[in-house]
């Protein structure tokens, strides 16, 4: 089966098993089903996923000037308490802005290889987990707007990080932690501004078993623009990567915006 299309992030579906699912303007790839099988995938071109023009991707998917000028990509979707929304203040497009961030937001912690301090619109919980490769995540509060959300994950950053691990993820080496009990103790290490959406926020731990047969012991991450062309055999999924038999690993998310082709033997 042969497969062409522009790489976005996979869409995925929480069950007994995390389902992966590679969608493509006419199809799609369900990656579970062809773990254990030879797979080879090859670099064609480029397509900005916010223009649709044929040019080279800068980052996140988006070309040069689509990454300075679309308001998708502006610094408060990483830094959330930058936002402004709630102000009524805009960074690049008010409208846009106002509908993403002011809406329910959760602070989380998820743990990977670390414990680790997040924040997700309530609308991607538990698909911002998965994403991230957590193996269990726990909300802390749920709050109405992207700021609260924002300067609550930077008074917790003091204590727990906000980044995963990629490496130790993937190799499945997962710190062994009772999230309940880190999230009852940390009450007191809440703005004062958030506190009142503590006790009215869901403390039950959400367990993510992610499609693997086998971990890699070392690890090598494909790079599609100095190896345009990779084959072998697809051994699990996890976060956004597919691991292959070889210890090649490779990220999708870092390439979104790249066309190719996906030969399934």
């Amino acid at each position: 089966m042969l497969y062409e299309g522009v790489l976005n992030k996979m869409q995925t579906e929480l069950g007994s098993t995390i389902q992966y699912y590679l969608v493509f303007k006419s199809n799609f790839i369900n990656f579970n089903q062809i773990l254990d099988k030879n797979i080879k995938i090859s670099f064609v071109d480029f397509e900005c996923l916010n223009c649709g023009l044929h040019k080279k991707i800068f980052r996140q998917g988006f070309c040069y000037d689509c990454f300075y000028s679309s308001p998708a990509v502006g610094d408060w979707i990483m830094r959330p308490e930058l936002s402004t929304a709630h102000l009524g203040i805009a960074d690049r497009d008010l409208a846009y802005e106002s509908k993403v961030q002011l809406q329910p937001h959760i602070v989380y912690l998820a743990a990977a290889s670390d414990v680790k301090v997040g924040v997700t619109r309530k609308t991607q919980v538990p698909t911002r987990w998965i994403d991230q490769g957590a193996s269990s995540a726990i909300e802390i509060i749920e709050v109405p707007n992207r700021y609260l959300a924002g300067i609550t994950e930077v008074a917790l950053k003091d204590h727990f990080t906000d980044k995963t691990n990629w490496r130790k993820m993937l190799q499945n080496d997962i710190i062994d932690v009772d999230l309940a009990a880190v999230r009852d103790n940390l009450y007191n290490l809440l703005p004062e501004e958030v506190k009142s959406y503590f006790k009215s926020t869901s403390a039950k731990t959400t367990t993510l078993p992610y499609p693997v047969l086998s971990y890699p012991t070392k690890i090598k991450s494909l790079n599609l623009d100095k190896t345009p062309t990779y084959e072998g055999v697809l051994k699990g999924i996890k976060g956004q990567y597919l691991l292959f038999e070889d210890g090649t690993v490779f990220n999708i998310r870092t390439y979104e915006g790249y066309v190719v082709t996906i030969e399934i033997a």
